[in-house]
């Protein structure tokens, strides 16, 4: 499997195997192949975050030419003769009905015909025959290949299905001619022309530099991550094994919750840095190396791209992914993704089946599950806040709760000018799910977050900065949590929000989780910023866009120059992985700009485009990083909400900033779009019931069409207090997936994996959940996984073949 940051020239050469086909254990006696070395596909720094098979890559079978003569029989002359003594393919000794007598010597094909004397009937037969061969060969009813062999053997079966099946599988496992020395021949089986390919293939190569480019920037690989290294101290440290290898669990008791002995007074907080930085007149900040070095004008320590960089860029990926041969080329390699799923199901069902029932212990419900896309506002499910208001009715009804009007309420006055009481409170009453009248109603969706529809509990219940300091909140998330932590396997990464209406937003939010104690080795944290800058402009928050990024960024800056200024932030900020954008994608995007101003200057009323937000995010997060690399603090990564509705421009934006997105079905709008996104493995966490609900009922969502092509998938829930009915909702996610595309127990264990891949977990920790040596080499080990290796081979063999028709469409 190719790392996305190689140079095209490092992509593995395709050359036929020169060696005789040998058994295969894989995929069974009857299949023989060997596949290209992928040796050189080995990176020096690292293996791409999202690239888990590198180490695989050197699989023993490839969907090519040899592949089809050992599953079908040999198709050249010379073999024919042979093909009783090697061992014809199950496949072509249905079809071609080679038939035996009881001693063997009574075959009427090629190879025994020129050992024993054939009657005279049956030469007239293979006279007649072979003529009517000759005759479908020229009107092109058979393939060229299949000449001699059909029409040798007076057994055929003429059924014109049989043919057209054997025709399709056949065509469907021929490889790509790409390697021939002959010009007229180079690119044989593709109906483009050679230049126009090597058009195609540069472009496409373009467009993953580009990404690269910014991924490297940005410092979202996951290798180069300060918290991924070797003696990283993980607070909460994880759980240690209640069962050895010695068959014997540990009988020491178990040690109490990280949450009760917390301490900040006992962390070593770092001492200050002599940077400084500030925000440039383009809205991005810089860091200097002194305060000398800033006023004399000297370069800056860090850099990002500029605004007009990133548009050319962005530029470049439309046009390219809106070209018509581009997008023809792509949707049929898509398309033949697709076939090759399809073959290798066939063949290897059975063989991952008894591969998995060999691993002890780990199934679906026992294998790691990270859920990486939930709000966690919405994060439990209405029978669960339902029991938490009542119980709060009952135990604490006087407790003053909110201000209104000048006047502060207890929480029995609050349902008292509701009509309300404890006993009138139900799962209808409370009107929280989103599964009628939402459809494609983001605004209503919205309102479905107040608890009866009133905005005064959910502020009461379901926000961190309120009159109680977000206590009720915090009580909740702490059961959600102890319930994640009591599944053992299950880990979820909460969107939390910071809004970037004022800049002590970050010392709020730091401080509910500190003083709070929401620690747990099961949770991690990404803080979503929601792109509601008109919100507040209109209502006089803020002046212009400036002052949004200085609210969400210059408190990050400042904890990173000196932690001791905000000690909570820092604390805080060791448990998160990164940032998140959201808001309704289907609100219209109008250009009101030949060029859009830059922040300072954008003070009209309107919002931002979608991919004004993206790059401001990730030029700032960029130059944060470089200083919290350089301090050896954990960086951070651009995950945002994309494509789940509204114009694909969201998608190459992203292609271009984020690390992984969550949603991405308008992916199957544009092949060429989703072809780089499979070449690149960026994550996907989709939600299948949430986009249901929303925007794409589930029959038509693209997500098994994603994943059996071999993109980086995985399951998410979004918002299970809307979609979910269950103590579980990941599992819930699961199960409806399992029975409406008649998943196996393999499919959902490689889904499972692939979300401990994207997660933004320590890789101390996925080191034990997936395997030792997964960040090194990229290699899984089966009895962490249950993933069987037959499957990873075949992901791995499949994506480098990808990348070395590319390599080789691009050469001169």
């Amino acid at each position: 499997m190719a790392p996305n940051n190689l140079p095209v020239d490092d992509l593995p050469e395709y050359s036929p195997p020169a060696q005789e086909p040998q058994a295969n254990d894989m995929l069974g006696d009857e299949l023989a192949e060997e596949n290209p070395s992928a040796a050189s596909l080995a990176s020096s720094d690292g293996a791409h975050p999202y690239i888990t098979y590198n180490s695989l890559a050197s699989s023993n079978y490839e969907a090519g030419p040899n592949f089809v003569n050992s599953y079908f029989g040999s198709l050249s002359a010379s073999n024919n003769a042979r093909h009783h003594e090697q061992g014809q393919g199950p496949a072509a000794a249905a079809m071609l009905k080679c038939k035996q007598g009881p001693t063997g010597d009574n075959c009427a094909c090629a190879s025994c015909r020129g050992s024993s004397a054939a009657s005279p009937m049956i030469e007239a037969s293979l006279d007649r025959n072979q003529q009517e061969q000759q005759h479908r060969v020229d009107k092109g009813m058979l393939p060229d290949w299949s000449e001699t062999l059909l029409a040798a053997d007076p057994d055929i079966d003429d059924d014109v299905t049989s043919r057209r099946i054997e025709n399709e599988i056949r065509s469907m496992m021929r490889r790509v001619r790409v390697n021939s020395h002959d010009d007229d021949d180079e690119f044989e089986g593709m109906s483009e022309s050679a230049d126009e390919l090597r058009r195609i293939g540069k472009a496409l190569v373009q467009c993953m530099g580009l990404r690269n480019k910014y991924m490297d920037i940005s410092h979202q690989h996951e290798g180069g991550n300060p918290k991924n290294r070797p003696g990283w101290e993980i607070y909460p440290p994880p759980p240690k094994p209640a069962w050895h290898h010695t068959g014997r669990s540990s009988s020491k008791a178990a040690p109490p919750h990280p949450s009760a002995e917390f301490d900040i007074s006992k962390v070593d907080i770092p001492d200050a840095d002599q940077c400084v930085f500030s925000m440039g007149e383009d809205g991005v900040y810089a860091v200097y190396e002194s305060e000398e070095a800033r006023a004399r004008g000297a370069q800056p320590a860090t850099n990002a791209p500029s605004i007009r960089e990133f548009y050319m860029d962005l530029n470049y990926v439309l046009d390219t992914i809106s070209d018509g041969p581009v997008k023809t080329w792509t949707y049929r390699r898509l398309r033949y993704l697709d076939a090759r799923w399809q073959l290798y199901i066939l063949l290897n069902e059975r063989e991952e089946t008894m591969q998995s029932k060999l691993v002890p212990h780990r199934d679906l419900y026992n294998v790691r599950k990270v859920d990486g896309h939930v709000h966690l506002a919405s994060a439990m499910n209405q029978k669960h806040l339902l029991r938490f208001i009542k119980y709060k009715l009952k135990t604490e009804p006087d407790r003053p709760v909110i201000v209104r009007d000048g006047q502060t309420l207890s929480l029995r006055q609050v349902f008292e000018s509701l009509n309300l009481t404890a006993y009138d409170l139900s799962i209808d009453t409370l009107d929280m799910h989103a599964h009628k009248g939402a459809y494609h109603r983001f605004d209503k969706f919205n309102l479905k977050y107040n608890p009866i529809g009133e905005s005064r509990l959910r502020e009461i219940f379901m926000k961190t900065d309120n009159f109680i300091d977000g206590d009720f909140f915090a009580q909740i998330t702490k059961e959600v949590v102890s319930d994640l932590e009591q599944s053992k396997y299950q880990m979820a990464e909460y969107r939390i929000s910071i809004y970037g209406r004022s800049p002590d937003e970050w010392d709020k939010l730091a401080a509910w989780v500190v003083d709070h104690r929401i620690f747990s080795s099961n949770v991690r944290w990404l803080v979503q910023v929601p792109r509601l800058y008109n919100v507040y402009k209109a209502g006089g928050h803020v002046q212009s866009f400036e002052q949004v990024l200085e609210n969400l960024f210059r408190p990050l800056f400042e904890v990173t120059g000196d932690p001791r200024s905000h000690p909570k932030l820092h604390v805080f900020l060791q448990r998160v992985v990164g940032f998140d954008s959201v808001d309704d994608e289907s609100k219209p995007e109008r250009r009101m700009h030949k060029k859009y101003p830059l922040p300072r200057f954008w003070t009209s009323s309107e919002n931002p485009p979608y991919t004004y937000y993206c790059y401001f995010t990730m030029a700032n997060m960029a130059a944060l990083n470089q200083w919290r690399l350089r301090r050896g603090f954990n960086t951070f990564v651009f995950r945002p909400h994309a494509g789940e509705a509204g114009d694909t421009e969201h998608l190459a934006a992203t292609f271009l900033t984020a690390q992984a997105i969550n949603h991405g079905i308008l992916l199957r709008k544009v092949p060429a779009l989703q072809y780089l996104y499979y070449l690149q493995q960026i994550g996907l966490a989709m939600s299948p019931l949430s986009n249901n609900a929303l925007f794409l009922v589930y029959d038509r969502n693209p997500f098994n069409t994603y994943f059996q092509r071999g993109l980086n998938v995985t399951l998410s829930t979004d918002d299970p207090l809307q979609f979910h009915f269950t103590k579980e909702p990941l599992m819930e996610e699961y199960s409806v997936a399992a029975q409406i595309w008649k998943y196996s127990s393999v499919d959902m264990c490689e889904l499972a994996m692939n979300s401990v891949i994207q997660s933004g977990f320590e890789a101390e920790v996925k080191r034990h959940w997936i395997g030792r040596e997964y960040l090194e080499t990229g290699q899984t080990e089966v009895h962490k996984t249950n993933v069987p290796l037959c499957r990873l081979k075949y992901r791995s063999s499949t994506l480098e073949q990808e990348y070395a028709v590319i390599k080789q469409m691009t050469k001169e």
